[in-house]
């Protein structure tokens, strides 16, 4: 099949999660559920950003930018999955593919770089406060975070570029619960190494490079911590980075093991099974994670619904 045919006329069956229907109605109201508290929390941590004046700062502004790229992470690919489960079977066109795995490694690789945005922001803040100010102004992070938006986009379309030259005329069954690019790969007639390699150097790229970033600015924020004569000081940035850490932690975790460590192919689930982690439990985990012992989003909480209060009160 040419590449004019594939694009207008391939289609695509996700094989989901399962293909028992109780388990279906479960997983459907779990992840509707995931889904509403995910959208509710993020919303949650941007709204408080933009009111409050105490939390126009470059840390919450990189955190709303992160809040704001979870809720469209989840959306262009929880919905969909949402209609699969109620309807037992998930098929996509080729367009519908391009769109719901091209937005996801679009929003996922833009994810990625904001993390090592936000540890260098963490770095400076700690490590080099007297350059702070200078280096992280209103300037430096709109360019910042507008570079991660561009090119999380620009590799999703390299990788769109790449994987549809090929021809798929063959098999076409996914067995995944969304269209995930870099899988398609194993249903191309001809050959895919060349296409491999350099979907391998940019998964190098957006994943281990920003990682590289968090471990060194980290490495230099402990050093500094353990150079401190007050536990005070030294609790105030475990408290600070202490999230950042967890939610680093969580998404490289579930991401490396993907795109980064050979796979097996002994158990043809565990790609689908890690991406529930990376998809749909970390962007659900991340408010949870940034404002359960955050003292500032407490108080501005507190402020909004004091606010709240004293307006209904005749």
């Amino acid at each position: 099949m040419s590449t004019e045919n594939f694009t207008s006329e391939a289609v695509f069956i996700l094989l989901g999660l399962t293909s028992q229907r109780n388990q279906r109605i479960v997983l459907f109201v779990v992840f509707l559920t995931m889904y509403l508290l995910t959208v509710l929390g993020n919303l949650l941590i941007i709204i408080l950003v933009q009111i409050d004046a105490q939390l126009h700062t470059p840390m919450y502004f990189f955190l709303s930018h992160l809040a704001s790229l979870d809720i469209a992470y989840v959306t262009s690919s929880l919905p969909l999955t949402l209609a699969h489960l109620l309807a037992g079977k998930g098929m996509l066109s080729s367009i519908g593919c391009i769109l719901q795995g091209g937005s996801a490694l679009s929003l996922g690789s833009t994810e990625c770089l904001l993390l090592g945005v936000m540890a260098y922001d963490r770095y400076l803040a700690i490590c080099n406060p007297l350059r702070y100010a200078s280096a992280m102004n209103r300037k430096h992070q709109h360019l910042l975070a507008i570079s991660c938006w561009i090119i999380g986009c620009v590799v999703s379309m390299v990788t769109i570029v790449c994987i549809f030259r090929h021809s798929f005329s063959g098999p076409n069954h996914i067995n995944h619960f969304f269209c995930e690019l870099r899988f398609l790969l194993a249903l191309a007639c001809d050959d895919v190494n060349r296409t491999k390699d350099i979907l391998n150097g940019l998964s190098v790229f957006v994943v281990l490079v920003p990682f590289l970033v968090i471990l060194c600015s980290y490495s230099c924020i402990l050093y500094s911590v353990f150079q401190m004569q007050s536990v005070a000081g030294c609790y105030k940035v475990f408290s600070t980075c202490g999230s950042h850490l967890v939610v680093v932690t969580l998404f490289y975790g579930t991401i490396i093991s993907i795109y980064i460590t050979p796979h097996s192919s002994s158990s043809p689930d565990r790609n689908k099974n890690i991406a529930v982690m990376y998809l749909v439990v970390t962007p659900l985990l991340n408010p949870i994670i940034y404002t359960l012992r955050n003292k500032d989003v407490h108080r501005a909480v507190i402020k909004v619904l004091k606010s709240r209060n004293f307006e209904e009160k005749p």
